[in-house]
């Protein structure tokens, strides 16, 4: 229902700019309307144009099944006996049919109880609340974004798993911190979160990162949640029941469990483990193109040499088309570089207006 203020204001523009040259139905759609809202405002000598819409103030009839004065009473009378004063009308519907009573609807119940002012919710229970959103972390820089997971490394011996505790940095993807652990202990998540910290110099820091994780009881347990409060390091957790809400850290370990290097039958001892782990890391945080970043390497891009390399791809594949234009039907390869990497970007409001206003391009 458009006011007659803004009603009076398309009307305007839309005449100026038909009498400008402007056809009209495109003026129309431009202004958010359609052709025969003009014209219905217009018609009878343009009343609705003088004096608004009518219908928010017409007096409509009582419908001739409406509930009388005396049946409402009896409705709210009812629903406020002792038996009935904490339950809601899809309760009391029901009990007064077994009692052989019928005064109203549940639909007729709510609505008198809501005119009333007794909509409220009945009872000692608290009233369902709604969920908050998880959060989108948005990284345009390392140290600001943490995100960490444990994933099981096999045993030569069936039935048993070593525990492998990594700690990725959002935005640069480089692993800052990592553990093998014979068991799956909340003690050793607390140290690695300490040593990490302490290792990346936090403390020094205005701002301590947000360390996101899964639901998983070892990362949510009161030593952690302990040693992250004392570090000053903000907890996330995934949703429930949402297997990708961790995708970098599982992404992670996906690409160390299809390394050449993983033993397909399980690691001998815990040491085997460790040494393993640590080539990995060196692997991945200095050897391995990582897809998401524009192929450089984590340690490349978390101390910002990556700018220089993608820009020097992007001059060398200039050079190439100038070189041969007849080559290329399109644009050359997307070697931008990318400023902020987002968590969670279900959240399109927050992400878009980050966008707004740093417009820069985000990696997914």
């Amino acid at each position: 229902m458009i006011a007659l203020e803004d009603r009076q204001a398309l009307a305007r523009l839309v005449d100026a700019a038909h009498a400008a040259g402007a056809r009209l139905r495109p003026a129309c759609q431009t202004a958010g309307i359609d052709v025969r809202t003009l014209q219905r405002w217009k018609s009878d000598a343009g009343r609705q144009l003088r004096s608004g819409d009518a219908r928010p103030h017409m007096v409509r009839p009582t419908p001739a099944r409406a509930l009388s004065a005396a049946e409402r009473e009896r409705v709210l009378a009812v629903a406020n006996e002792p038996r009935f004063a904490a339950l809601p009308p899809a309760r009391i519907v029901p009990m007064l049919a077994d009692d052989g009573v019928y005064l109203a609807s549940e639909s007729s119940f709510r609505r008198v109880l809501r005119q009333a002012g007794q909509n409220a919710h009945r009872g000692r229970a608290k009233p369902a609340q709604a969920t908050r959103p998880p959060s989108t972390h948005i990284a345009t820089a390392p140290g600001q974004v943490w995100c960490w997971d444990m994933t099981y490394l096999p045993t030569q011996v069936g039935g048993r798993w070593f525990y492998l505790y990594v700690i990725l940095d959002l935005y640069s993807r480089k692993i800052i911190g990592w553990e093998v652990a014979r068991t799956d202990d909340a003690s050793c998540a607390a140290h690695l979160v300490r040593r990490t910290a302490l290792a990346e110099g936090i403390a020094a820091k205005a701002v301590a990162p947000v360390l996101h994780g899964d639901n998983g009881s070892t990362l949510k347990a009161t030593t952690v949640l302990a040693m992250l409060q004392w570090l000053g390091i903000k907890p996330s957790y995934s949703r429930p029941r949402v297997s990708d809400d961790n995708a970098y850290a599982e992404a992670l370990f996906r690409t160390a469990k299809y390394r050449p290097e993983f033993p397909s039958k399980g690691f001998a001892d815990l040491e085997a483990a460790k040494d393993w782990a640590q080539l990995f890391v060196g692997w991945y945080n200095h050897a391995h193109r990582h897809s998401g970043i524009r192929y450089v390497s984590p340690q490349q891009r978390h101390t910002g040499a990556d700018r220089e390399i993608l820009a020097k791809r992007h001059a060398l594949y200039q050079q190439a088309r100038a070189s041969h234009p007849e080559r290329w039907s399109g644009a050359t390869r997307n070697w931008t570089y990318i400023d902020a990497v987002t968590l969670n970007p279900e959240r399109e409001a927050i992400v878009q207006s980050h966008i707004e206003l740093n417009q820069r391009p985000l990696a997914a």
